[in-house]
């Protein structure tokens, strides 16, 4: 379940006259009796409203005085969001003959053709007050406080991502309140501008509107917002079009040879994320995530992340997280993600958060061969990435839900033969091929073609696999080997830091030996692949003037600026 709450304007939308049709409000109570939560968002003052709709009640929260007032049905507590209307601007308004006027707890509301005058009293007072106009209906409040403040507010005691929220409304004042959630809808009588800004247009008015659109929700629940007003751009097509991705396409994967660029791309998306204001959380079992903007990191190269932790943040609005867990042997990193991703989806069926789930080398902590014992159900891939170079490894339980494929650096028949083969479904035909700035672009159970899409790039630098080449394994075949000129001694550095410390160890003619032949610049270069460090390796490499101590130094001080010294 995606939508969590709908959110409803009162007067012109839920009700015609003031009044609500008795079909309304069963299609309410079938809502809330789906798990779903009722905000009512209206410019009525409360005693007002509770009078003329008793129905109230079965309202999760209310927000009265276009945003002024918050109030809990269950336990009858009212909180004021803004400060109370100012005595002598109230008084100057009757001075001026406005009338009729009413005064709430944080608004004071009047009707056309009053605004000038209502404007005239704010400037002569020195007042920040707004007007809000409502299909006739005048409405005067402190600056900042409208309809998308008090839904907030309404939101942060339950709980919920405004992302997951459906608004409808009908009026002038319900721009602010669609804008604000996660689907707007427009009532068939809703003012012109409201319909041109809304997600969603219903075909029937006022309470029937929100009849019709409660069965969608029902029915569609994600699919009910349009892709491309709601989804994260990833890039355009040949003919231009936007290519989108959104919470109810399904998994997506992102694929391709090592090297390809596929962390690149993923981090490209978790920028369009927070452009979006999606919260985020990045499973990083490599350390390639740990410099991330946008994002708070737990776990580092030596200390495990504390699962605890990462759900507390993950709780938090506005909180993008990165999980590192390359300090944990393999078996333990797939045992935390395995019971992380069962908390992620019970946090994401209440909440929302977070909207989007990242799991990079996905092979690694959803491999293939341990779906007994695998995430299971409990791990919905709906709105979540999987970045891997082999899907044939990961478990065809998750493969079999991937709706979306990026394949990044090329691809040819083999390729595409053990793709579809994870993907169980055919192998495609005519697979355009893409050029070097483009991705191929295939949703496998979809009619719709592959294409070769040019993609958004990262506007950060991308470090690649800084954690792995720091503390991890290169492999026997890639180490570098500490041998002398003589041969007479064997040690391998697996990676960065052993590589530092056996470089102190190692006798001077040793040291020399690799160094005169330009061999760490080599390995930083092909192995490690950084070409900035094997650039200022060379350096040292070429400065015939530099004794052992220094050229040790100035190679291990690069190492260090560049993936941080170990802490002691």
């Amino acid at each position: 379940m995606y939508f969590l709450a709908l959110a409803t304007d009162y007067d012109g939308t839920l009700a015609h006259d003031g009044v609500v049709m008795a079909e309304t409000c069963r299609s309410l109570a079938r809502l809330k009796a789906s798990g779903r939560r009722l905000i009512l968002v209206t410019g009525r003052e409360l005693p007002d409203l509770v009078r003329i709709f008793p129905e109230t009640a079965m309202f999760d929260r209310v927000v009265a005085e276009n945003g002024a007032l918050l109030f809990d049905p269950e336990t009858g507590l009212e909180q004021l969001l803004a400060p109370p209307p100012p005595a002598r601007f109230v008084q100057r308004l009757r001075e001026l003959g406005v009338g009729p006027i009413s005064v709430g707890r944080g608004i004071v509301a009047t009707w056309e053709p009053h605004q000038g005058v209502v404007l005239q009293a704010i400037r002569e007072l020195g007042l920040e007050l707004q007007i809000v106009f409502n299909k006739g209906a005048i409405m005067i409040l402190p600056a900042g406080i409208n309809k998308a403040s008090g839904l907030r507010a309404a939101l942060r005691e339950l709980d919920i991502s405004r992302h997951n929220v459906v608004a409808v409304g009908d009026a002038e004042n319900d721009h602010a309140l669609l804008a604000a959630s996660g689907c707007g809808a427009a009532v068939a009588n809703a003012v012109a501008s409201v319909k041109e800004e809304a997600d969603v247009v219903l075909a029937a008015d006022h309470g029937a509107g929100v009849v019709e659109l409660i069965d969608r929700i029902l029915a569609e629940d994600a699919a009910i917002a349009p892709p491309g007003r709601r989804g994260i751009r990833i890039g355009s097509d040949r003919q231009g079009s936007e290519v989108v991705i959104a919470p109810a396409c399904g998994g997506v994967l992102i694929t391709g040879r090592s090297g390809s660029g596929k962390s690149c791309l993923a981090t490209a998306l978790t920028e369009r994320m927070a452009e979006r204001q999606f919260e985020f959380c990045v499973i990083d079992p490599e350390g390639d995530y740990i410099d991330l903007e946008h994002a708070v990191f737990i776990g580092t190269l030596r200390a495990p992340p504390p699962a605890a932790e990462a759900l507390k943040l993950l709780r938090d609005d506005a909180v993008n997280l990165v999980v590192n867990t390359q300090a944990l042997p393999l078996c333990e990193r797939r045992s935390l993600v395995v019971a992380m991703l069962a908390q992620i989806a019970r946090l994401r069926a209440r909440t929302g958060r977070p909207h989007w789930l990242l799991i990079d080398e996905a092979h690694q902590v959803l491999p293939a061969g341990t779906d007994e014992d695998g995430p299971g159900e409990s791990f919905d891939t709906a709105a979540s990435v999987l970045v891997t170079a082999y899907p044939e490894a990961v478990s065809p339980r998750v493969m079999q839900s991937i709706q979306a494929v990026l394949l990044v650096g090329g691809h040819d028949s083999d390729m595409m033969a053990g793709l579809a083969r994870a993907l169980g479904v055919p192998v495609p035909e005519g697979i355009p091929a893409c050029g070097p700035d483009e991705v191929l672009f295939w949703q496998p159970r979809s009619a719709e073609p592959a294409a070769c899409i040019e993609v958004v790039s990262p506007v950060q630098v991308h470090r690649r696999h800084r954690g792995k080449y720091a503390v991890g394994d290169v492999g026997a075949d890639r180490s570098f080997y500490f041998r002398g000129s003589l041969e007479a001694m064997n040690q391998p550095a697996r990676n960065l830091y052993r590589f530092v410390d056996i470089a102190a160890e190692v006798d001077d003619p040793v040291w020399e030996h690799h160094l005169r032949a330009g061999d760490y610049s080599a390995w930083f270069r092909h192995v490690i692949r950084d070409e900035d460090l094997a650039l200022e390796a060379k350096r040292v490499e070429e400065d015939r003037t530099l004794a052992p101590q220094e050229s040790r130094r100035r190679i291990r001080k690069a190492i260090w600026r560049r993936y941080a010294a170990p802490a002691d």
